[in-house]
């Protein structure tokens, strides 16, 4: 494995957070992160913001705002629906 580079681990920094990289590519980044103190920070705040949004996601709407999403879906789909900006 060589160094990937600072460049490298940044542009494929969220699909290492998601292991959505090949092995070599995963581990690559794993060995850059280990020897570079601002990736390591990077992916510090990377991971932070993905179990931030982990936690938000396993909320549930509120039911009113819930039925008020379904009800105009329904009506975008029925092409009833007026478009608003």
């Amino acid at each position: 494995m060589t160094d990937c580079g600072c460049e490298k681990a940044r542009a494929e920094l969220e699909e290492y957070l998601h292991n959505e990289l090949r092995r070599e590519d995963a581990a690559d980044i794993r060995e850059h992160v280990a020897n570079c103190p601002d990736c390591q920070a990077e992916l510090r705040v990377g991971v932070a913001i993905t179990e931030v949004v982990q936690r938000a996601c396993k909320e549930s709407a509120p039911e009113q705002l819930r039925l008020q999403v379904l009800a105009r879906i329904r009506d975008v789909q029925s092409g009833h629906a007026v478009l608003v900006d």
